[in-house]
């Protein structure tokens, strides 16, 4: 269970804000609903749940693809669709992405921690009970009223493919100087293999050697031995963290400081593409400026509002209210 923007404000106490990786599907889930975007709502990592709902309402899955049905037929994906009080919605495993979204109008209504209902499994705080749903497990959900009968517009939803291969933007720095100029074109003409020793914390990359500038060798003792370590700073989400020889991509629930050097940065804008990738796939990056970065992000920003919406030719769009 995610919202957005999470838990803001608590990093320095060993809490990241955590919320879901691809804010682009959870928003749209939740504006297909009726709900504010940021409203928490259902994240399903490679394979999704099965629910019986106990009462009317409506409910929109994006992101990855995982067969969703409803009593057996198939749900669409990106739309409102009216679910009735004992019905099951079934989800299997992704065939294409790797992160869906299930929001409910109303959205998840369970008690705030720290301002947010985000889950962080890693200290169990958040969600229903701190950890992911476990089997019998009840999910409250708050009053609303949702519209079936919408779809988010083609072209207002991420890009999907059934490609392996991910272009993901970055911006150099902070610490960008401490990698000389071959391993600087080396990190971006190279493929990187998504590891399978990745998580919520840490997205860690294969691929070749990093070679670094003569400020990683002549440096101070309390900087530390190894060319990647630095005197302890701060991390940012979407930091690309260099452990000795591992770049690990630091996302939404990873630590707020640390003693490694990150020569790059992985765009907000580019997260949808790293929640939809899965082991395996290979990443290649692409610099960019912080002009260029901040730009995508407001054209996806834009692109989750309600006119981003339609209504579904030939259903009837009828509100539907949430019981009290």
């Amino acid at each position: 269970m995610q919202d957005f923007p999470g838990r803001i404000g608590f990093w320095e106490q060993g809490f990241p804000p955590s919320g879901p990786m691809d804010s682009w599907s959870f928003h749209l889930a939740n504006l297909l609903v009726g709900n504010d975007a940021g409203s928490a709502a259902l994240e399903c990592q490679f394979v999704g749940p099965t629910l019986r709902f106990e009462r009317d309402c409506v409910v929109a899955v994006t992101g990855a693809d995982m067969g969703t049905k409803v009593d057996g037929a198939p749900l669409c994906l990106w739309q409102s669709v009216a679910v009735r009080s004992g019905q099951v919605l079934t989800m299997g495993a992704a065939w294409l992405g790797a992160r869906a979204y299930i929001a409910v109008s109303g959205g998840v209504d369970v008690p705030l921690v720290m301002g947010s209902r985000s889950t962080f499994h890693m200290a169990g705080v958040g969600g229903v009970g701190g950890y992911a749903l476990k089997q019998g497990q009840r999910v409250p959900i708050g009053r609303g009223a949702g519209t079936p009968g919408f779809r988010v517009r083609q072209e207002c939803r991420p890009p999907f493919t059934a490609g392996r291969y991910w272009q993901i933007e970055v911006v150099p720095g902070p610490n960008d100087d401490w990698i000389d100029a071959a391993g600087y074109e080396r990190f971006l003409t190279s493929d990187w293999k998504l590891s399978g020793k990745s998580n919520r914390t840490g997205f860690r990359l294969e691929g070749p050697r990093w070679t670094f500038s003569e400020k990683a060798f002549r440096k101070l003792p309390e900087h530390g031995q190894d060319p990647s370590n630095i005197l302890d700073h701060g991390y940012t989400i979407g930091a690309i963290n260099l452990a000795g020889q591992t770049p690990i991509i630091l996302v939404n629930d990873g630590p707020s400081t640390g003693g490694f050097i990150n020569p790059f940065t992985v765009s907000t804008a580019a997260f949808w593409k790293l929640a939809q990738s899965r082991p395996g796939d290979i990443y290649r990056f692409r610099a960019s400026d912080l002009r260029e970065a901040q730009a995508l992000r407001r054209r996806i920003d834009a692109l989750c509002r309600p006119e981003s919406l339609e209504e579904v030719p030939g259903v009837r769009a009828r509100a539907v209210a949430m019981p009290g």
